[in-house]
């Protein structure tokens, strides 16, 4: 509940602020949709509308991104037949991208952008001084501020999805993986439980065996021999019941084994070395004197050389290969090393799952296991308690491909966040460069019914008051201009035109009066 809390709480957050970014234009008068004065609607009116029609908007464009993409578009027809106003254009542009982003077809919004060029086109001989060239200009403003958007979100979608989808595979891939390791976990507890069934058989069998010699003694009453009967009957049943408990955690078609129960990591060694693998062994974990290994310890250290072996007959064939086994205070320790093999194998070995098999061995009987390449081979060492030690607590979700998943999902995060403010940062750094040259352009303009109502001899003060607060290049001369009238203190430069710099208005003073006016050609 309190995560779906924080869920809305940052869509609310999140469509609050998007409602402030496309209704903040609002605040800014559209100097040229007001110069066009083609709007058949009031422009204050269509303002004033716009800040409740836009938050409607911002309300449904999850639901229904395509009404949500056609309110702005009916306010920009309503502002001027071009679609350009400044009021509405960010609206235009975050909506339309909105549509492509969350919606998959494009049936609808395409027909939204044919019926904004036909309502255009329809409201061509409606509005007073609207001329065709104002609906191609609309059918350029759609492109750009809806086409265009709308293409980049619905990109933005199809590549969220195929993201999506490949997370998906990983996380199916991670399960099946652990699977598999849960598989090749049971079925190394099922080797240990035929271990302990060989070596618990061996010592049940002697028991009875022991138990029918007392039976036959010579010396035995009969109390003692129906006891020893009883004893020897007993053990039989239980080694029977063991075996029946064991059969069942064996694999279906698996064969006994024919290594003998107590067979002995020299004995393994000798028999791979007899077999030309090029091995020794060092050192021994139970000398003469010494109290020897738990069973379960004692197998552990058996399967971890065994396994080692076999690994490096199939990865490192013919390298040489050392066992060493030593005691190191309460642990014992068994190393298995090979060099690098003299050739690559003729084929690559085929990954299996004996390692893992050989982790879950050591940390039943209670130790470590480090796997590692070592100077261009390969080390295998087990540090495992000589004396009975607890189980330690198996990983669990913490493989590298979930951590390298994590760490993915971190970048790809990083990225989108790039690719999204990057662009919307360089779009706003454009948008205000290209505002306020505008704003420029528009304020150093003078209107020709003041030029002409300007008499030379007016005083500085009262024609200042009617001048635009820019000149054609700000403050300073503007480049490639005539040479001032003789006797002049300075010429100010206006714009004719606020599409060109050239002809200008020149306004010269002399003496704090106005003493030339004249239309004068900038050379680029």
């Amino acid at each position: 509940m309190a995560r779906l809390d924080r869920i809305l709480s940052s869509r609310w957050a999140a469509d609050l602020l998007l409602w402030l970014v496309i209704t903040a234009p609002l605040l800014i008068p559209d100097d040229d949709a007001a110069a066009a004065g083609l709007s058949a609607v009031p422009l204050l009116w269509v303002r004033i509308a716009a800040v409740p029609l836009l938050a409607f908007a911002v309300l449904v464009s999850r639901r229904a991104p395509v009404v949500a993409a056609a309110v702005p578009v009916a306010l920009g027809l309503a502002a001027t037949p071009e679609l350009l106003s400044a009021n509405f254009m960010v609206a235009h542009v975050l909506l339309a991208y909105l549509l492509g982003r969350r919606r998959a077809g494009r049936r609808a919004p395409m027909l939204l952008f044919t019926a904004a060029c036909a309502v255009g086109l329809l409201l061509v001989p409606v509005i007073p001084g609207a001329t065709m060239s104002d609906w191609f200009g609309l059918v350029t403003n759609v492109l750009v501020t809806l086409v265009l958007p709308w293409m980049a979100g619905r990109y933005a979608r199809q590549h969220a999805e195929l993201v999506s989808t490949g997370w998906e595979l990983a996380e199916r891939l991670e399960r099946e993986q652990e699977l598999a390791g849960d598989r090749v976990r049971l079925r190394e507890r099922s080797r240990i439980a035929r271990d302990m069934h060989d070596s618990l058989g061996h010592e049940l069998s002697m028991i009875a065996l022991r138990a029918a010699a007392l039976q036959v003694a010579p010396d035995v009453g009969p109390r003692g021999r129906q006891a020893a009967a009883e004893l020897r009957r007993a053990a039989a049943a239980a080694t029977q019941r063991l075996r029946d408990v064991v059969g069942v955690l064996r694999e279906d078609g698996e064969s006994p084994s024919l290594v003998p129960a107590d067979d002995t990591v020299r004995s393994l060694v000798n028999r791979a070395a007899a077999a030309g693998m090029p091995v020794i062994l060092v050192g021994e974990l139970s000398p003469p004197g010494s109290a020897p290994l738990t069973p379960m310890t004692d197998r552990a250290v058996y399967r971890v050389v065994q396994e080692a072996l076999t690994n490096a007959t199939k990865h490192a064939p013919g390298a040489k290969v050392t066992v060493t086994l030593h005691r190191d205070g309460a642990d014992a320790v068994v190393s298995v090393v090979n060099e690098p093999p003299p050739a690559p194998p003729a084929s690559p070995p085929q990954d299996g799952h004996g390692l893992l098999g050989l982790h879950e061995r050591v940390r039943l009987a209670g130790g470590t296991l480090r796997t590692e390449p070592l100077d261009g081979g390969f080390a295998v060492t087990a540090r495992l308690p000589r004396s009975a030690g607890a189980a330690t607590t198996p990983p669990r979700g913490t493989g590298t491909s979930r951590r390298e998943l994590a760490l993915a999902r971190r970048k790809v995060r990083r990225t989108v966040i790039d690719a999204i403010w990057v662009p919307v940062a360089a779009a706003a750094v454009l948008v205000l460069a290209f505002t306020l040259d505008t704003d420029d352009r528009y304020r150093s303009v003078l209107n020709q019914d003041v030029y002409q109502q300007l008499r030379l001899g007016d005083p500085l003060p009262s024609v200042a008051q009617y001048l635009p607060a820019y000149q054609v290049s700000g403050t300073r001369r503007p480049d490639g201009t005539p040479a001032d009238p003789a006797g002049t203190d300075e010429c100010r430069f206006y714009r004719v035109h606020p599409d060109t710099r050239s002809p200008a208005y020149r306004l010269c003073f002399t003496g704090g009066h106005l003493s030339h006016k004249d239309t004068v050609y900038l050379v680029d």
